[in-house]
């Protein structure tokens, strides 16, 4: 059941809030604990991984996406969306593990694994996240807000007793994703309910519209992880193992500053979905840029609290670098929410202007001696000019409709 009622849309959000709260609060101590425990080459071993992980973890956040517009607008079909999703989840999610395990091939050597279970690992635990994924959409969609705020909760707290208790047993990078693998089912428990609902039969018919739109969701959302994912991979293969470790101390910041705002995209979706103006995407960019300016101040006023949030003195040489981390993360999250209005519209050209980011990424950093400093700021200083692009595109695209409409003869 959904509400539209102001003091729902309060409590909401704020009920959302807490729960992606704890939920980055635990991935957060999730990574800190992998800095803690792990030598500095190993670190950059996971958090290579952790990136592949993200990436592949589009399938689920496409999935999330495509079924949460669907039920916010056509909630009189809520039984036939919800049986299409049940019908798709799973194999999608064997899918997109089957791929990250056939890539094993490539990417161990790739990463400077000495083995491939760490990458079919991260295969293995695609399935329950992309499950995960398909329960998040519903409840989004249905604004069952404190069901999804368990199903997020469970998330983090899953990854951080999980991972935590296998590094403390085993200290490596093989260890880290078996406990990530096994904290990425406690959210599927927590969400059960949600695939409980009444559903109506499918047809083959019935489910291609939605395979379709989930399709270009998750080409979008994938560019975009791809490009909030790339510098980890780059540094894991072209730094050495000491550098490519101070360079994923530094991306806990980025991904803290990327993550913290992320409530507001997730509670205001529905309402981006069913919006013919502008107001739902410019109170979604000021809310993420306010979170985004307090997260890069936290981080330059007192730096070496921020040292001590990345891993300790051991990240020494990074220390009055890691503002621009935070800087980084926040012109991603800018992107992000901007490419979450574009899929709640349906505006699926924007994936083009992301793979152009994703290659201006590349190309400065394998076509220059880029090191720890020039690969954060060029990460954020595009990731920035994406935003910029994203933010205009609609509104050239509601002046040229105007400007067609005002040329057509009557």
């Amino acid at each position: 059941m959904t509400s539209n009622a102001p003091g729902a849309g309060l409590r909401g959000t704020t009920v959302v809030a807490a729960g992606m709260m704890v939920s980055n609060v635990t991935v957060y101590g999730f990574s800190v604990a992998s800095a803690r425990l792990l030598v500095p080459a190993e670190l950059g071993a996971v958090t290579a991984l952790l990136g592949i992980l993200l990436i592949g973890n589009v399938l689920s956040l496409g999935l999330q996406a495509t079924t949460a517009r669907r039920l916010a607008i056509d909630p009189e079909h809520q039984g036939e969306v919800i049986g299409v999703v049940r019908r798709v989840t799973v194999l999608a999610g064997l899918a997109g593990g089957a791929v990250v395990a056939a890539a094993s091939v490539v990417l161990t050597p790739a990463l400077k694994l000495d083995s491939p279970v760490p990458v079919l690992l991260c295969g293995l635990t695609l399935v329950p996240l992309t499950i995960m994924g398909a329960q998040a959409g519903i409840a989004q969609g249905t604004e069952q807000w404190q069901l999804l705020a368990r199903i997020y909760v469970a998330n983090g707290v899953g990854r951080l007793l999980c991972g935590a208790a296998a590094l403390v047993i085993d200290p490596s990078t093989t260890s880290a994703m078996v406990g990530i693998a096994v904290g990425a089912c406690v959210p599927v428990l927590a969400g059960l309910p949600v695939l409980k609902a009444p559903s109506t039969p499918t047809t083959a018919a019935s489910r291609r519209p939605f395979i379709t739109e989930a399709f270009h969701g998750t080409h979008a959302l994938l560019a975009y992880f791809v490009l909030s994912s790339a510098d980890s991979l780059i540094a894991r293969n072209q730094f050495d193992e000491h550098d490519s470790g101070l360079y994923a101390a530094g991306l806990i910041l980025t991904k803290a500053a990327l993550f913290l705002p992320q409530f507001v995209s997730v509670v205001l979706f529905p309402a981006l979905a069913r919006d013919t103006t502008s107001r739902s995407r410019l109170r979604a960019v000021s809310l993420v840029a306010a979170c985004c300016a307090l997260a890069v101040a936290a981080t330059a006023i007192p730096p070496r609290l921020a040292l001590v949030l990345v891993g300790g003195p051991q990240y020494e040489e990074i220390a009055d670098r890691l503002w621009l981390f935070a800087l980084s993360g926040s012109c991603l999250a800018l992107a992000n929410v901007l490419v979450l209005d574009a899929l709640a519209r349906r505006a699926h050209g924007v994936v083009a202007l992301i793979w152009v980011a994703v290659g201006v990424v590349g190309g400065v950093a394998y076509g220059t001696d880029v090191h720890i400093t020039g690969l954060v700021v060029t990460v954020g200083a595009v990731s920035g000019v994406l935003a910029a692009a994203l933010g205009l595109a609609p509104l050239v695209t509601r002046r040229r409709a105007a400007s067609d409409r005002s040329t057509t003869p009557h």
